[in-house]
């Protein structure tokens, strides 16, 4: 049992090992300049790449998420719907859909959903 562990602990960081190298043998060496240089249609860039997010992408982005995750919860609750107490589904379900509405209020309410003034 532990030479069948050692054996297979050895394949498993054998196997990796070999591959990397024979990659590493076969790539073809690429050290010229104008070829590693960042390539922007054919002209050399202008301005960073590195570019500031804004913010109101950000948080229309959180603001989807949130409700992505919404419906991710909601549809499973549909299915058990039928095997549950249907006064306690709805409290529940209500509760939840209040919260995220009241948070969807108060995102509103400070500004995040304006895009431009």
């Amino acid at each position: 049992m532990i030479m069948t562990t050692f054996f297979s602990l050895m394949i498993s960081l054998l196997i990796p090992t070999l591959v990397m190298f024979v990659s590493k043998t076969l790539s073809k060496k690429n050290n010229n300049r104008e070829k590693s240089s960042p390539f922007e249609c054919g002209f050399d860039p202008k301005s960073s790449a590195r570019m500031p997010l804004s913010i109101q992408f950000f948080l229309i982005a959180v603001i989807f998420l949130i409700f992505d995750i919404e419906i991710a919860l909601i549809l499973p609750a549909m299915i058990t719907m039928k095997s549950s107490n249907l006064l306690i589904w709805s409290m529940s379900m209500l509760a939840f859909l209040m919260i995220l509405l009241l948070g969807l209020y108060h995102e509103w309410n400070q500004g995040a959903l304006k895009w431009a003034e």
